[in-house]
């Protein structure tokens, strides 16, 4: 099966400078990050604030600069290369690819009625030949996000962080597009309200033969939903697998650090959290070797000097991780 998106040694840099003299420097976002998305499927990728996994996604939808690597979306009607693709062709790909935002308060104008919020992508696109069409595309994508027609007349102060997530949900997906960056799209929701919006995404997603990057630093949330999972630190992916086989056994350090905070709802259970250590390392002075290796309570000499490589632990299940097998 042919990929949707497939991306090859993707990196992101923003430049910055610093100091009084105003030195260049460079942040490494993103780093040589390699991963091939299924039409239909829901990928997740996780990470601490700070790992790159938002700038990755923006990256996709042609948000962020892309510096090196290739990336490619191919939905079997039209293929694009994301570095190269403008004019039409872009107009073309934003109505192929849209985001829902992280905070459902500050992606909602408060000028706007909802009405107009969810057709602003049809009426800026032209994807609409007519008023009548463009409020038969809102009331259909309203009702299918649990949107009540009267609604449509209020404004984003009236409703609630959940119903202000539908709303968002509905805009991104009134063009009918193919692939939705999903950026912590519940971590600003009541616990009680987020697994609505995770099942009435997963809905949504099967009746509309979706495909969602759903981005979280919640691996509860990414085991609920998610088909696949990357896992990602400063920047690199160091472990990915389809979710029953990274949380069935999971290979690296990092990722059993991750797994091991999710509470357990086993009240006999006497797991704790293993802690890491210190803070997630600069982006713009990112440390030789592994990145994770100031943090890491098995790193040697040799995580300190050498850099390691997605390797194939098993069928699906890559990990970046010199001393994995040892680990076991």
């Amino acid at each position: 099966m042919t990929p949707l998106i497939r991306t090859r040694n993707l990196s992101v840099h923003f430049p910055l400078r610093t100091g009084l003299l105003g030195k260049k420097k460079v942040v490494h976002a993103v780093e040589n990050v390699s991963v091939d998305i299924a039409p239909g499927s829901f990928f997740g990728l996780v990470g601490e604030s700070g790992s790159g996994k938002t700038t990755f996604g923006r990256a996709l939808l042609r948000a962020a600069p892309v510096v090196a690597g290739r990336a490619h979306y191919d939905d079997g009607e039209v293929a694009y290369d994301l570095r190269a693709i403008d004019g039409e062709d872009l107009k073309d790909y934003r109505s192929r690819a849209q985001m829902i935002f992280q905070d459902p308060y500050a992606a909602l104008s408060p000028r706007m009625t909802v009405r107009d919020i969810i057709a602003e992508p049809l009426e800026v696109m032209k994807l609409t030949s007519s008023r009548a069409e463009t409020d038969e595309r809102v009331r259909e994508i309203a009702a299918r996000c649990r949107l009540n027609l009267e609604h449509l007349r209020r404004y984003p102060h009236a409703f609630s962080g959940g119903q202000r997530q539908r709303i968002s949900i509905a805009r991104a997906l009134v063009s009918k597009p193919r692939f939705v960056v999903a950026d912590e799209a519940v971590a600003a929701l009541d616990v009680s309200i987020q697994a609505d919006v995770l099942n009435l995404l997963r809905d949504i997603q099967r009746d509309m033969g979706l495909t969602f990057l759903f981005i979280s630093h919640d691996l509860s949330v990414i085991a609920h939903t998610c088909d696949f999972v990357a896992v990602m630190y400063l920047g690199r992916l160091v472990e990915t697998a389809p979710a029953r086989q990274l949380f069935a056994a999971p290979l690296h350090p990092y990722t059993r650090a991750l797994l091991s905070a999710i509470p357990s709802l086993d009240p006999d259970e006497t797991r704790k959290a293993q802690k890491l250590q210190g803070e997630i390392p600069s982006p713009i002075d990112p440390p030789p070797g592994c990145k994770f290796h100031t943090r890491c309570p098995f790193a040697t000499d040799m995580c300190r000097e050498t850099e390691p490589e997605l390797e194939e632990a098993e069928s699906g299940h890559q990990v970046a991780c010199l001393r994995w097998k040892e680990l076991g």
